[in-house]
C-alpha cells in the first residue's frame, strides 16, 4: 500500500529523469533500430506481413470488414487497462494445493522490480505465441467471413506492434520531444516509481485510466512501498 510521502515519490521519478538527461542523447531513429534487436517485434511483424498477404489473396473486400478494427482502436484503452489490472498484476494464488500463477505476470513483476532491464520490457515469447494462436482461432471462429476475420487479425497485429513500440520507448533513452508523446510517457513512469494501482494505460493517458478511477492528481497520492516489489510478496 501507500505509505511514502508525495515528495518521496516525486524524489523518485525526478531522479530516474535526471539520469535520462545526464545519459548521452538517444535519438529516434537509433532507438527504433534498437527494438527490432528483440523478438518479439520480429514476431508480430512476421504475423502483421503474413495476414496483410493472405488478406490480399482471398479479396472479398466490404465494407462490414471496417466495424471490428474500428471498435478494437476505440476499445484498446479499456483492453489495455484490464490486461494489465487483472493478467500482467496478478497476484499468485493457491487453488486446490497448487499455486496459481501466469509467465506474463511472472515476468510483468520483474518488469517492476527493474524497469531498465529492456528484455523485459517485451511480451515474453513463450507467452505471445499462445497471444497468436489464440486471437487468430477466435477470429476464425467468430466472424462469418474469412476476409473479415484476416482484417481483424491485420488490425491487432497492427495495434500490438504499435503497443511494444511505445512500452519500448517509454523505457528506453529517448527523451521526450512532442508535448503528446511527453504526456505518456509520464504517466507510464508514474505507474512504476509513483504508485502501481494507478495509470495503468500505457499507449494513451487519461482515456481507461479516468474511466475505471485510476487516473488521480499525483500531487495527492504518496510513493507506494510495493512499486517494485508488486504485491509485497519478496
Amino acid at each position: 500500500m501507500s505509505t511514502d510521502r508525495p515528495d518521496v515519490a516525486e524524489q523518485r521519478l525526478a531522479a530516474d529523469e535526471a539520469r535520462v538527461s545526464r545519459r548521452p542523447k538517444v535519438s529516434l531513429g537509433s532507438s527504433f533500430r534498437a527494438f527490432w534487436a528483440h523478438p518479439s517485434p520480429w514476431m508480430v511483424m512476421t504475423v502483421l506481413v503474413a495476414g496483410v498477404t493472405a488478406r490480399a489473396l482471398v479479396g472479398d473486400w466490404r465494407w462490414s470488414d471496417l466495424w471490428a478494427p474500428v471498435v478494437l482502436v476505440a476499445l484498446f484503452p479499456v483492453l489495455e487497462w484490464l490486461i494489465h489490472v487483472f493478467v500482467l498484476h496478478w497476484r499468485p494464488r493457491r487453488v486446490a494445493g497448487v499455486t496459481v500463477d501466469t509467465l506474463l505476470a511472472r515476468k510483468h513483476r520483474e518488469h517492476h522490480a527493474d524497469p531498465r532491464d529492456v528484455p523485459l520490457v517485451f511480451i515474453p515469447w513463450r507467452a505471445l505465441v499462445w497471444v497468436i494462436v489464440g486471437y487468430h482461432a477466435i477470429a476464425l471462429l467468430a466472424f462469418p467471413r474469412l476476409g473479415q476475420a484476416l482484417t481483424f487479425t491485420v488490425s491487432v497485429a497492427v495495434v500490438g506492434l504499435a503497443y511494444e513500440w511505445t512500452h519500448y520507448l517509454i523505457h528506453s533513452d529517448y527523451r521526450p520531444v512532442s508535448r503528446a508523446y511527453k504526456a505518456v510517457w509520464r504517466n507510464h513512469r508514474l505507474h512504476h516509481y509513483r504508485d502501481e494501482h494507478y495509470w495503468f494505460t500505457v499507449t494513451t493517458t487519461n482515456t481507461a485510466d479516468r474511466l475505471f478511477g485510476t487516473y488521480p492528481d499525483p500531487a495527492s497520492v504518496p510513493a507506494s512501498a510495493t512499486a517494485k516489489n508488486l504485491h509485497g510478496d519478496s
